[in-house]
């Protein structure tokens, strides 16, 4: 992938051209400045959440009796653009300690529908582990949302007028700018940055870790898949359901009874140009490289096919093999699973950030 003599390489024309796509549908750009917040007392939720998540509550966490008298806790936003979406919600938890000693970071996405504070068993349990622990509410979710359809609204409109990417790249935009922010904070090692998420969070995981170098771990839970593979083989209806009324919309504009496999291809290019394409895992997971990937899945995830990404697995494999860290990708594929994080997905992307942050 390297050519020699200086030139740029496959994978840095692939990140600008991505990091082009982003700036292409951004409000006017404002300084990077940060705003104190209140912490959130009745988070808006888009769908209801479970009343109990045990994957949640089971992170390893620090045997410390009085762990939140101990904890630091900062609401904060980051403006990122212009704009009410350019807003982005914080809630970071860490140890609250008088060493001056840089910490590393691991920064956490949440599902589709849910938000921030969702995440707060993992924050502390990493918190307590000696982590920064920063929760990000994605666009149009969280306080980003002011009704229960702000993110399905989002979708329609991006399809309609093609000038939002609410469905993982206009985050992507926002992770970026954080890291302009955690790698100047006095607490975080800027050389020791993580970042995980589930599901949509997972996808903003990948992506994030792709565009953006300074993410120096990344470990994204059932959200990597192939979606040019999904609608080569028809296997494109349980991503499709999850979001289903764009496609509807969509499906209704071009004039079909149903949604087939041109409405999910003509959609995924007006709301995320390239998802299927060149943007897509067999293209940005090897990109990864050399930094360390951990890809967890469920074996039966109708959402994330394994067979689709049986050649994101072997290009990345080779391209990890080029840089002689081969123990640096991992993809497991958890037998019996479905689309849901489990405990033991908690606990190996818990024991990746170990290994290669701490």
């Amino acid at each position: 992938m390297e050519v020699n003599g200086g030139t740029v390489t496959d994978v840095e024309k692939l990140r600008y051209q991505f990091l082009q796509l982003l700036r292409t549908r951004r409000s006017a750009q404002v300084p990077l400045t940060v705003e104190p917040a209140k912490p959130v007392v009745n988070p808006l939720y888009q769908a209801p959440p479970p009343a109990l998540s045990e994957e949640m509550e089971s992170c390893p966490k620090a045997n410390i009796g009085n762990l939140k008298e101990l904890l630091k806790e900062e609401n904060l936003y980051l403006h990122t653009e212009a704009g009410e979406q350019g807003k982005l919600p914080l809630l970071i938890l860490s140890m609250n300690e008088s060493s001056l000693q840089k910490r590393p970071a691991v920064v956490f996405l949440h599902s589709t529908h849910k938000c921030k504070e969702w995440l707060r068993p993992l924050l502390e349990a990493y918190a307590s582990r000696g982590y920064v622990a920063i929760g990000v509410d994605s666009r149009y979710h969280g306080e980003r949302a002011s009704r229960l359809t702000t993110y399905r609204d989002a979708l329609v409109s991006s399809w309609k007028n093609g000038d939002t990417m609410p469905f993982i790249f206009d985050t992507v935009w926002d992770l970026i700018k954080l890291a302009d922010y955690l790698t100047q904070r006095e607490d975080i090692d800027p050389t020791r940055i993580g970042i995980t998420g589930e599901s949509l969070g997972g996808m903003h995981a990948w992506f994030a870790a792709f565009a953006d170098t300074r993410y120096a771990v990344a470990a994204p839970v059932i959200g990597v898949q192939g979606f040019r593979w999904a609608i080569d083989n028809d296997k494109w209806k349980a991503r499709v359901n999850s979001i289903k009324a764009v496609f509807e919309e969509a499906k209704i504009d071009l004039g079909k009874k149903e949604i087939d496999k041109e409405v999910v291809e003509k959609v995924w290019d007006r709301i995320a140009p390239g998802l299927a394409s060149h943007f897509d895992a067999p293209n940005t997971i090897p990109a990864i490289a050399p930094r360390p990937l951990l890809i967890v899945n469920g074996a039966e995830d109708a959402r994330c096919p394994m067979d689709g990404l049986e050649i994101p697995n072997t290009r990345a494999c080779k391209a990890y093999e080029e840089v002689n860290c081969s123990d640096e990708f991992k993809l497991i594929a958890e037998p019996g699973i479905g689309h849901q994080m489990t405990p033991l997905m908690v606990k190996e992307t818990s024991d990746w950030f170990d290994r290669f942050l701490k």
